[in-house]
């Protein structure tokens, strides 16, 4: 027997399938919920601002700033990762000013926007109910510091991006507006630009689109092809943009070889086994700060299989969840930041999980308590995880929450070391870290005397290194750097002792260090409240 069809508005807005929960009263102050959450992560990210940088955020602001000086990106500093963050991180700086506060203060409005984007399509598919739970857990979980998620990475604007595409997406079913397909297509490839993990959020956006509008009728096939294409063209434009002005630049052939060639053997370098072993440490590390909303999750999957509502809309909420997934396993690392791509699928099931319980109560049991049962379990789950995380949300200065994310890194001293390079250099000077600190390069405002603002490359196992080596060596030595920076600290160079790669670096910087540098300043890397050394940074500089 054939089911009627769904009417659209039936399918997109569910508020009149909410009837007879007591949840109208929402519909007037979903907006105030909205606003809440909103402000109150705003006001955790604002009181942490000053947060210094890690890394990964030393690597854009440098590009960044680079950009701003009108200098393209992989001529003078290279790496990896696609350019689309490091233009977002131009356009923060232009905007906010070149500080870790001008960082961080950006980041917070691409947060803020996230949370009402994701709202809104949740919302969109669901009900208000559904979009308040979802933007609320969304907000607790990419906030946490267990994904590191005060930290400006890729990721968050990987997830603005593709949020941005998902809507216009959908909003795309209800118009025969070709060109919303186009805009759609566009912010998908703006999140693939951001960082290549991005590419299975759209590659998943492109199955979804072809699914949803597969023809009914041969003469419905022209009117597909024009949608797919049209998504398509959009998606493949951001960049072929990239491809051209970089080329143009001059810089192509190494922006290839860095983010294709080189990233081939960074994501193909580590075995099964320790990929299986990371993802074990990072996942339960993850899943301890907040196991009730997980277990959420974990009862949202299971509401496609009995909640018609919910079994609708399954092929983009668990499109979602495996495209999410899968980007996060590119080269099996597994690092905490790169989990905060799946947090929009893992909210969007907490909100399935609360309002099919509720729809399902509202059924069976007349009392009102039972109704609202589920959004108070919500509450307390989520209160929960804010409360075993108060001291890092409510209390820690910005140094004291950079050391206990990082409490072996040597963030806090790279600003320092960064300063005082700035006082005894001028603008015409180039520096050279020894390490893999590029926030030193962002906080002095110098350039590096070499493009390898990273030693992990120069480090690893992997065909390229003693070609990268050489080439490292004659930049430096032609640049001739005012000052050279050694970060003896593990985590910057994670290296095999007595490897090859080490051994032959190791070997040179001593030569060239000993023949025409002198120490001038030693800063120690240490926890105050330990008072214990996790290394140091050694300045040197140029004799004569």
């Amino acid at each position: 027997m054939t089911p009627e069809p769904i009417p659209a508005k039936e399918a997109i807005h569910t508020d009149e399938e909410d009837a007879g929960a007591p949840w109208r009263y929402l519909l007037g102050w979903h907006f105030v919920a909205l606003l809440i959450v909103v402000v109150l992560s705003g006001a955790i990210r604002w009181r942490l601002l000053d947060m210094p940088l890690e890394r990964d955020e030393g690597e854009y602001a440098y590009a960044g700033q680079l950009i701003l000086q009108g200098i393209p990106p992989y001529q003078i500093a290279y790496n990896m990762k696609l350019p689309g963050t490091y233009a977002a991180y131009a356009a923060m700086l232009a905007v906010f000013g070149q500080s870790s506060r001008g960082i961080h203060l950006g980041l917070l409005v691409v947060s803020a926007a996230s949370i009402i984007l994701f709202y809104a399509i949740v919302a969109r598919l669901f009900g208000t109910l559904a979009g308040i739970v979802a933007g609320w857990g969304y907000a607790l979980l990419s906030t946490h510091q267990s994904v590191l998620g005060f930290a400006a990475h890729a990721t968050h604007f990987v997830v603005l991006a593709a949020l941005i595409g998902l809507i216009l997406l959908l909003r795309a079913k209800e118009t025969t507006r070709i060109v919303v397909l186009f805009w759609s297509g566009l912010a998908f490839g703006i999140a693939f630009l951001m960082k290549q993990p991005g590419i299975f959020l759209s590659l998943f956006a492109f199955v979804y689109l072809a699914g949803q509008c597969w023809p009914k009728r041969p003469d419905e096939w022209t009117l597909w092809a024009k949608k797919m294409g049209a998504f398509l063209l959009g998606a493949v434009l951001p960049f072929a943009l990239t491809c051209a002005l970089l080329y143009r630049a001059g810089v192509f052939e190494r922006f290839w070889f860095w983010t294709f060639l080189y990233a081939r053997q960074y994501a193909t370098s580590l075995p099964l086994r320790a990929g299986w072993e990371a993802l074990k440490s990072t996942s339960s590390h993850i899943v301890d700060a907040a196991p009730e909303l997980w277990a959420l999750a974990l009862i949202g999957v299971s509401t496609a299989f009995w909640d018609p509502i919910v079994r609708r809309h399954a092929a983009l909420i668990f499109g979602l969840l495996v495209s999410s997934c899968a980007a996060v396993c590119p080269g099996l690392y597994f690092r905490e930041h790169y989990f905060v791509l799946i947090m929009p699928a893992v909210a969007m099931l907490i909100a399935m999980a609360i309002v099919s319980i509720s729809r399902l109560l509202t059924t069976k049991f007349p009392a009102r308590w039972f109704h609202v049962l589920p959004v108070f379990v919500f509450g307390v789950a989520w209160m929960l995880a804010v409360v075993r995380n108060r001291d890092f949300y409510f209390k820690l200065t910005p140094p004291q929450a950079c050391r206990y994310c990082y409490p072996a890194e040597p963030f806090l001293e790279a600003a320092s070391v960064a300063e005082y390079l700035h006082q005894h250099t001028t603008a015409t000077d180039t520096i050279m870290v020894l390490g893999s600190e590029p926030e030193i390069y962002f906080y002095a405002n110098r350039h590096s005397a070499s493009g390898f603002i990273y030693t992990y490359s120069l480090m690893a196992d992997q065909a390229y290194w003693p070609t990268m080596q050489k080439q490292m060596i004659r930049e430096v030595e032609g640049n001739r750097p005012a000052y050279v920076v050694f970060v003896n600290a593990w985590g910057s160079w994670n290296a095999r002792a007595g490897s090859l790669q080490a051994l032959a670096l190791g070997t040179w910087m001593d030569q060239y260090i000993s023949n025409g540098f002198e120490l001038a300043r030693t800063v120690p890397v240490q926890n105050s409240e330990l008072s214990y050394s996790f290394g140091e940074i050694r300045i040197f500089k140029k004799r004569g």
